[in-house]
């Protein structure tokens, strides 16, 4: 049995996922933790697969026909694992969701890895994430309401932006060092207590991608565990290298996946008032965009906040 079970859901981005792989197992080589490496290969294109297998065979190739999506591609994982069967006995006591778009600084698994499995830990961590110019990334955030909606689509002076207005949490939590509760952690790097995955289940596949990881994170704290921020795992998030591959198609994708997530954890009043803010935002967006593609777009995601 593995300490640790790391996953890694990839789409055409060979070389940063064997960026991230070079990272993750230079940075497992010195934690001492037993780990079990698996990639999902979502149908690239790009050679992912022969790369993978020339330059980390002892990783866990798993090669899709189809491109799966972030979370159909974890949750296949996850049941390789063993997880959402009957069996117990040979799951690891961590599993750790790792996008491919990462580098990972030393030490950071082993600060995610002790932290879930203290007693009294969280269900649920996730790193301090830098963007690859070393500057700062929000890695944490609140769940979202409608001041989140407003500041999406309604000036709102920067201070706002930056601050629990919007759902972040103030620089001075990240930069003291220590665990701190969170709502849910950015799906980059979240690791999970074995417990905590048998208890709330897998991903939603009702997300194709986004959201899921607020959703998992709103399960969790509903079956009583904490989340948490953890500032001494950083790991580098070079983000959205994938998803940025497909505009069009990837704003239909968030916007889907946030009404589903409204749906499921809202009350019906402010389900009403989201709506009302994604039609009265996303037509404000549509005027000022001149790419037909994007355009249309919007309007699929008009369609389906006046529908529901």
């Amino acid at each position: 049995m593995a300490d640790l079970a790391v996953v890694i859901v990839s789409w055409n981005v060979r070389a940063l996922l064997l960026q991230a792989l070079r990272s993750l197992y230079d940075d497992l080589a010195i934690s001492g933790l037993t780990a079990d490496v698996l990639v999902v290969d979502s149908a690239s294109t790009d050679g992912t697969v022969a790369a993978v297998e020339a330059a980390f065979p002892q990783a866990r190739l798993i090669a899709s026909s189809e491109n799966l999506g972030f979370v159909r591609g974890n949750n296949l994982a996850l049941r390789e694992i063993g997880f959402g069967g009957a069996a117990t006995a040979d799951l690891p006591r961590a599993v750790y969701l790792l996008n491919p778009d990462t580098i990972t600084r030393p030490g950071a698994t082993m600060a995610l890895f002790k932290a879930v499995t203290a007693e009294g830990g969280p269900g649920l961590a996730g790193a301090r994430l830098f963007y690859e110019d070393g500057s700062f990334q929000h890695g944490a955030f609140a769940f979202p309401g409608l001041r989140q909606l407003w500041a999406e689509f309604f000036f709102t002076p920067g201070r706002l932006i930056e601050g629990r207005f919007n759902g972040r949490y103030p620089r001075a939590l990240y930069d003291a060092g220590q665990p701190f509760p969170v709502d849910f952690v950015l799906g980059a790097t979240m690791m999970l207590r074995r417990e905590v995955v048998q208890q709330t289940g897998l991903l939603d596949e009702g997300f194709f991608m986004y959201c899921e990881e607020i959703d998992w994170a709103w399960r969790i704290h509903e079956a009583g565990w904490e989340v948490q921020c953890i500032p001494a795992a950083q790991v580098v998030h070079l983000s959205g290298q994938s998803t940025g591959q497909a505009r069009p198609e990837t704003i239909v994708y968030l916007w889907t996946s946030r009404q589903r997530l409204f749906r499921k954890h809202w009350p019906a009043w402010k389900l009403w008032l989201g709506r009302r803010l994604i039609v009265i935002g996303m037509r404000r967006r549509q005027r000022a965009e001149a790419d037909p593609d994007v355009r249309r777009a919007y309007e699929t995601v008009i369609a389906l906040a006046e529908a529901s």
